[in-house]
């Protein structure tokens, strides 16, 4: 490379050049210009524009990556504007604009060059580029505005989902400037294909418990959320595990919409998309916002990295109350708000939850020669930490009992996931044909109003027998129409056209049953 020195340009009085980056508000790309002004007066190199830390600290690193190129910054003010200057700008991210912007002041990347482009990445000290978080959604952004990519190399595969923009993955920032001086060109990034990396879980490997399986199945079906009761060990995490072995894949548009949210985390990886189903596990000791999101820059919590997939709450008592009261709303409206004193943003966060806990504090409620002397009060009081609207708001309630010892030493029987996940992608395929053309509506989970009303329609048994269930259990109207709804997934699997008596009594059954009834 040969070697530029800026105090070879030209006096001016001021030397302005503009290239193109993006800040995040929650999921929402917002277009920032890097303005890059040299001016004579006393050598600094000074950041504006309502940047954070990482930011500010893009002028060291910027420094000694062009110091990596041979090239010298000029002896005069150099002053670095991220407009609109009101936006906070958070993230390594904006090293590279920043470098681009300074190339073209200084005559080694032409104006028009920087106009065609929307850059993001951060720049090591020798000049290479680390991937950065939030690349697919600027990739969408990029072919918004019309303007080609240019992002890190890790990161190339990643934005080339995204076909109708171009996208130049660079390794270095040598490897750029060779490009759009002409003397090498980068070659296009391929994106890679979904991952599917198969599944090491089967249901086969759970003996017993062919309940809930049962459970389970019509769950994944409708995407009905789902609480599993009953003593330690006795496989409720084992099923639970397995739940995603027997969820259809995403689609295309789902698995786009769900990249997005990990890209912005930075959970995505060099691994790429993956065709299944996000599976969270938090502990029972994440905070609400780790649960919910918030934080640094206000990133989206665990129901949002489950969208499309499945929040599992393990011993879901022992976590704090005012987290749990946090996901009514979520469960009810697919979408969540983190508002903070310097961001207010939106999330999606369609997931299904899977609960488990233990009947009590000791777990052997139902075992008269382990629990405690306090029984059947501590059940009550134990489950009791959950509160009634959010069980109210869990459509499967059931109970996992101890398994006898000669099951656990017989071989493997009952179906396997790949069995249960053809039953219940043929249930979804249903609920995909009724549902289409119905904004925000696709699976019997989403169905309310009008829409629920038509496709779960009773007969006169069936309605005498709900009435009745919802008079003896004082049933809320949220609870009734989860009711009708659970009846019209069990339908789907059945390949039914209506509800009849049948769909509907397994329906009921799985609510208010066994210790979860004092709790709710």
């Amino acid at each position: 490379m040969v070697e530029h020195r800026g105090n070879d340009l030209p006096d001016q009085a001021c030397m302005v050049t503009l290239a193109h980056t993006i800040a995040f508000e929650g999921m929402e790309p917002r277009a920032v210009e890097v303005q890059c002004a040299l001016a004579p007066g006393i050598p600094a190199f000074t950041i504006v524009g309502l940047p954070d830390k990482a930011v500010s600290e893009a002028r060291e690193r910027v420094r000694a990556a062009l110091a990596a190129l041979s090239v010298a910054l000029p002896a005069k003010r150099i002053t670095i504007n991220l407009s609109p200057a009101d936006l906070p700008k958070e993230g390594s991210h904006f090293d590279l604009p920043i470098a681009m912007a300074l190339l073209g002041a200084l005559g080694m990347v032409t104006q028009d060059v920087l106009d065609g482009l929307v850059c993001l990445g951060e720049l090591s000290l020798d000049g290479s580029l680390v991937g950065v978080s939030g690349v697919l959604p600027a990739a969408l952004e990029a072919a918004e505005q019309d303007r080609s990519l240019l992002c890190p190399g890790a990161n190339g595969s990643e934005a080339a989902w995204v076909e109708t923009t171009q996208v130049l993955a660079p390794s270095d920032l040598a490897a750029a400037l060779r490009h759009f001086t002409g003397q090498q060109a980068l070659p296009q990034p391929l994106a890679k294909a979904p991952r599917d990396d198969g599944f090491a879980l089967d249901m086969a490997d759970v003996k017993g418990q062919d309940k809930a399986k049962r459970a389970l199945e019509i769950a994944a079906a409708g995407r009905h959320h789902i609480l599993l009761t009953g003593p330690p060990g006795t496989g409720k995490s084992m099923l639970a595990a397995r739940l995603p072995s027997i969820l259809p894949p995403l689609s295309a548009a789902e698995a786009l919409e769900t990249s997005m949210i990990h890209s912005i985390s930075g959970h995505l990886g060099e691994a790429g998309i993956t065709a299944h189903r996000p599976f969270r596990d938090p502990h029972h000791t994440a905070s609400m916002a780790a649960i919910v999101g918030g934080g640094k820059g206000a990133k989206p919590g665990e129901v949002s990295l489950a969208h499309n997939g499945v929040l599992f709450l393990d011993e879901l008592p022992e976590f704090s109350r005012a987290v749990l009261e946090t996901l009514r709303q979520p469960i009810e409206t697919a979408r969540v708000s983190v508002s903070r004193a310097n961001a207010h943003v939106h999330y999606p966060c369609r997931f299904m939850l899977v609960a488990a806990a233990n009947p009590c504090r000791c777990g052997y409620l139902s075992d008269p020669s382990r629990a405690c002397g306090r029984a059947p009060q501590c059940g009550a009081d134990y489950l009791g930490r959950i509160s009634g609207p959010l069980m109210d708001r869990i459509d499967l309630m059931q109970e996992v009992p101890q398994v006898d010892y000669r099951d656990l030493g017989a071989p493997a029987a009952g179906p396997s996931s790949g069995e249960m996940r053809a039953r219940v992608q043929a249930a979804r395929d249903i609920q995909t044909a009724r549902f289409s053309g119905l904004e925000g509506v696709h699976t019997n989970a989403d169905a309310a109003g009008s829409v629920l009303d038509e496709v779960a329609q009773l007969d006169t048994a069936a309605q005498g027998i709900l009435t009745a269930f919802a008079t003896r259990f004082s049933l809320s109207a949220r609870a009734y129409h989860r009711a009708l709804r659970l009846a019209r997934t069990i339908a789907d699997l059945e390949g039914a056209a209506r509800i009849d008596h049948g769909h509907l009594a397994e329906a009921l059954s799985f609510r208010q049953t066994g210790p979860t009834a004092a709790a709710a």
